[in-house]
């Protein structure tokens, strides 16, 4: 919605700047997407001159030499291409140094040897309108006897002006028109506001035949006729109004349609009464597959839930959304039939969703108008109409009506204010308010009753609404901050939340940045996970999906963050190191299953490059075996790494991947992504991992407490275990720790040896131990009693110790 700021300013002026008010509103509830410009950025150099001459170009015949009273001491000389100008207009000059709203800028020019210090404008170079046929003569539009030659374009014309450009709320349609939102701004700042205008009384007492079939669908229809109606172009300051709105400039009979539904919220439709065949309308049910073309020229087809406007031999106009070809006004009308109607806002919303046609008038009518406005909107459409077109009211309004509910009156009560806001707002304060957003207020005892205005009938229906219209007013950051009263509410994380906060903390620290990506997915994007074929499990589907590309519930995130890392990567990315904690889905529709997962990619170097290390290599398996081990350690939760069964993880390579154990079940993946894959998403090659977090959340440890440290010296002794290749590091470590006593404090694996002195088949492990006692240093006899014992569990699983 594009409110421009002189237009609001003629029914409320705030008295603030753009930004203050554009702050104001958008902390009592109307958001101001951006604050826009409509003509000139500057309005310096834009004034009102007086043509005092005017003589045919000597070299040119379709110039003209002016002679131009601007305010200086001497007129200055314009060439003008223009065939209307002529000596004693009043008319738009830009003086050099002036920039234009297309962003040009003027200069003295020489136009075929004759010097011109500027230029006269026509509605085009001002962005009023199309026409560029002529000059404006302002004393054509304007009343410009006192304007003195000089004086600043603005007093008569805005050269160029601010647009707030709003984003209404859906139950908010009253704030689709100026007036709605000058409403807003009066209630803001208790500043005057301006009632519209209204329209003549009939001169006559004409009717027309109108049938509505269905007021569920149409609550009322109403019409007006005019006779004697000049169609021809609107005058200088309805265009300005609508190309600063954002509205092209047609006629004056459509105009005036635009104008007033951009002044009120509620749009309209003038017919060709002429064009109406039958002299009757019918408002019904379209037949299924009946066809119309709209003003646009396009041919639409209809369905049996559609409601259109018809007369005697068809359909003339889509309900709410579009008129047709077939009664549109055009320079030879002379009669017209106005219709000001209120509609069904699903049923119009429907309509324009189906027919892929979307309207001022529909995204209007589909949120709601309320159904006593056409009895307004006619008076003040009825003015501009007799006024504008030199027009006759012949009927009063044709109102042909189902049965309309009126607003109900809402008890306010002091207390119940003070109860939700957290801070007192006398009952006058919030009488004040409400009457400035035009609700009727009376007092009953010590409490209001405020009934809401027809058109906010829908939106405020109790009292907590009435509180909510206060508080806004009054200004929420106004409030002072409180906290709960119960003594019990003590706010604290969640041993969940505080493991997934401090996993972020830790990521974030190691250098991968945070991804946020779908929670819908799609089969396709699903199968580029599983090389030459489909990824195993059952799929969640979406009852009504907005595309097929979010058709399917994600069952792991691993896809978004390959998208991530392809994304970065055609971005000229040199390596993608980044993680994401979100929800993933699994089970079926009768019993869905979902957790919270923590997903880790990395592709290319697995640390930022520096002049200890100028070109670190490619991230692997182990660089982020590293990353989930500090995730283990840095949440007390110990994470084991076991082999992994690659059919149920196609994306991975088998042998470069591990299932991540915790508390005795599997919590995850680690992984090298298969090459294939990688290829499907245009990279070339990754590392990845995902780990339930509600399963690591129900491992957690119970809270730490403090062991004095020994003061007496460890004991370490490096042993080398010989085992299968195919038994993993972590087995032999467990079963180390497992064996080697009380005293054993560490065991770490620092190197791996294969060759021809451990034999075929077979590695050595180098690992550390360090042996600790609080109270004593350790002797050798009972440091080896904990070798036997360990060098007896390593023999369990097929190890012994190298000579």
């Amino acid at each position: 919605m594009r409110v421009p700021l002189n237009w609001l300013n003629e029914y409320c002026d705030s008295g603030l700047g753009v930004h203050e008010l554009a702050e104001r509103l958008a902390m009592t509830g109307t958001e101001v997407e951006r604050i826009g410009r409509h003509g000139a950025a500057e309005t310096d150099g834009f004034v009102v001159g007086k043509v005092l001459t005017r003589e045919k170009h000597p070299d040119a015949d379709k110039l003209s030499v002016c002679s131009v009273d601007v305010g200086a001491d001497e007129p200055v000389t314009i060439v003008c291409g223009a065939p209307n100008v002529d000596a004693g207009q009043t008319v738009a000059v830009v003086q050099p140094g002036a920039v234009m709203p297309d962003g040009t800028k003027i200069k003295k020019a020489k136009l075929r040897g004759v010097e011109s210090n500027g230029m006269i404008l026509s509605e085009r170079e001002l962005e009023i309108s199309e026409d560029h046929d002529g000059i404006i003569q302002l004393e054509q539009h304007f009343d410009v006897g006192g304007v003195a030659a000089g004086a600043p374009l603005a007093e008569v014309l805005a050269p160029g002006q601010d647009v707030l450009e709003l984003e209404i709320t859906p139950n908010r349609p009253d704030c689709l028109g100026v007036h709605g939102v000058a409403r807003e701004v009066h209630a803001i700042t208790g500043n005057p506001l301006a009632e519209l205008e209204l329209g003549p009384a009939p001169e006559g007492d004409e009717t027309f035949d109108i049938t509505v079939e269905d007021h569920t669908l149409c609550p009322r229809f109403t019409a007006r006729i005019f006779r004697d109606v000049k169609v021809g172009p609107s005058p200088l300051w309805l265009k300005e109004r609508l190309s600063a709105a954002g509205q092209r400039p047609i006629n004056n009979v459509v105009d005036i349609t635009n104008y007033v539904m951009l002044l009120t919220s509620q749009p309209m439709h003038a017919f060709d009464m002429d064009k109406i065949r039958g002299n009757k309308l019918v408002i019904r049910h379209a037949a299924h597959e009946e066809k119309i073309t709209t003003l646009d020229d396009v041919e639409r087809t209809l369905d049996g839930q559609m409601l259109v406007v018809c007369d005697a031999e068809g359909p003339t106009g889509i309900a709410g959304v579009m008129g047709g070809q077939i009664s549109e006004v055009s320079s030879e009308t002379t009669n017209v039939l106005l219709e000001i109607a209120a509609w069904n806002g699903p049923n119009i919303h429907r309509t324009s969703q189906k027919l892929a046609l979307r309207s001022e008038a529909s995204g209007r009518f589909e949120k709601g108008l309320s159904p006593i406005l056409p009895l307004e909107v006619q008076e003040i459409a009825s003015k501009l109409m007799v006024e504008l077109t030199g027009a006759t009211l012949v009927s009063s309004t044709i109102d042909v009506a189902g049965e309309i509910s009126q607003p109900q009156p809402i008890e306010l009560r002091e207390a119940r204010v003070e109860g939700l806001l957290g801070t007192r707002i006398p009952i006058a304060r919030c009488a004040e308010i409400l009457e400035h957003l035009d609700f009727k207020v009376e007092m009953s005892g010590e409490n209001l009753l405020a009934t809401p205005p027809h058109y906010r009938s829908n939106d405020v229906t109790r009292e907590a609404d009435l509180i909510e219209e206060v508080a806004r007013i009054q200004g929420v950051d106004t409030f002072p901050a409180t906290l709960p009263e119960s003594p019990t509410a003590i706010g604290s994380f969640s041993p969940a939340q505080k493991l997934k906060r401090g996993l972020e903390d830790l990521l974030a620290a190691n250098g991968y940045s945070e991804s946020i990506t779908w929670s819908f997915t799609s089969e396709a994007a699903l199968n580029k996970l599983a090389p030459g074929g489909e990824l195993p499990g059952v799929r969640l589907r979406i009852a009504n999906p907005l595309s097929e590309d979010q058709s399917v519930m994600r069952p792991l995130v691993l896809g978004g963050l390959l998208e991530v890392a392809q994304h970065n990567f055609a971005r000229g990315a040199d390596a993608v190191r980044t993680f994401e904690v979100g929800t993933v889905y699994n089970g079926t529709i009768s019993d869905p299953v979902e957790h919270t997962a923590l997903a880790l990619l990395l592709s290319g170097a697995p640390h930022a490059a520096s002049w200890r290390d100028a070109a670190p290599g490619e991230g692997d398996f182990f660089a982020l075996k590293g990353i989930i081990e500090a995730i283990s350690a840095n949440s007390g939760v110990e994470i084991g790494f076991e082999p992994l069964d690659g059919d149920d993880h196609p994306y991975l390579i088998p042998g470069r991947s591990a299932t991540l154990v915790a508390g005795g079940q599997s919590v995850g993946y680690l992984g090298e992504i298969h090459p294939l894959v990688a290829k499907e998403h245009d990279i070339s090659g990754a590392t990845a991992a995902e780990l339930n977090l509600d399963l690591v959340a129900a491992a957690l440890p119970a809270p730490t407490t403090f062991e004095s440290f020994t003061s007496f010296p460890p004991s370490r002794e490096d042993i080398a275990v010989v085992v299968p290749q195919n038994v993993p590091a972590a087995e032999v470590i467990a079963a180390v720790e497992s064996s080697g006593g009380k005293y054993l404090q560490n065991a770490n694996v620092f190197d791996v040896f294969e060759g021809e002195q451990v034999g075929e088949g077979k590695k050595s492990l180098a690992i550390r131990l360090t042996y600790a006692a609080p109270d004593r240093t350790l002797t050798d006899k009972e440091t080896e009693k904990a070798r036997k014992s360990i060098t007896q569990k390593l023999e369990e699983i097929g190890g012994a110790l190298r000579g």
